[in-house]
């Protein structure tokens, strides 16, 4: 059975564009114009991922957002947002969504985005023992890291990033997800320290990485396995 998407936006263009594109990737399509719609759509047909558009005209897309994810924990929420709204990508990932996409977005990079969300969905209660990808393997048991055939040590507070960020490998953490799961500092300085140094150990450039991303103004991404790379800013 494929996948159902409720699609969650006020602008009809919109709409008919996501219908057209996931449709042709097999996916049901449910639709919905306003927040109440959506809720009501969940309610009576269900659905295996949600994207939606903050900008709704009957209530606010994060109070939407903190809705779904009370009647529906463990269902994945992909935001649209605009180019210039850093703040509410912020909180609408701080909040439970598990990635945005930002208008005018492209249907490959919005298809990436959607079936990153849809695995991890899948594996949310297991645990790879090696993640791999791009010559970094990270074996999550014996607590290993190597880039290519070398080990890397790291300190425990830099391997205890690493590992959050491998077991949302594809997904954008916010910097305050991130200092939550590994208490170090209220100063988000000294995550970009420990994202700076992890970089000098894991990529073959640090100042054009590779592996792990900054999601400029959001926070930090690590590539998963099947994902194309990017080619980096100098200095991202």
């Amino acid at each position: 059975m494929s996948a159902r998407i409720l699609v969650v936006d006020d602008e009809p263009p919109i709409r008919k564009l996501l219908r057209t594109g996931l449709a042709t990737q097999g996916y049901a399509i449910l639709e919905a114009p306003n927040g109440r719609a959506a809720l009501d759509l969940l309610g009576r047909e269900g659905a295996d991922l949600v994207i939606l558009d903050l900008g709704l005209p009957d209530m606010g897309g994060h109070d939407l957002l903190r809705t779904i994810r009370a009647r529906c924990p463990g269902l994945p929420v992909v935001v649209l947002s605009s180019r210039d709204d850093e703040a509410g990508k912020v909180e609408a990932l701080d909040h439970g969504a598990d990635d945005y996409v930002t208008k005018p977005f492209g249907m490959a990079e919005l298809l990436a985005r959607l079936r990153t969300a849809l695995r991890h969905q899948l594996a949310v209660q297991g645990e790879r023992p090696v993640f791999r990808v791009d010559g970094l393997s990270v074996d999550l048991v014996r607590r290993i890291v190597r880039v290519g055939e070398a080990e890397v040590k790291l300190t425990p507070r830099e391997y205890d990033f690493l590992r959050v960020l491998v077991m949302h490998a594809g997904k954008v953490l916010t910097h305050a997800q991130l200092m939550h799961a590994v208490p170090s500092s209220s100063d988000p300085q000294y995550l970009r320290v420990y994202i700076r140094q992890l970089r000098q150990k894991l990529e073959a450039d640090p100042e054009r990485p590779r592996i792990l991303l900054t999601e400029t103004g959001v926070g930090y991404r690590l590539r998963a396995p099947d994902e194309a790379p990017a080619e980096p800013p100098v200095g991202g």
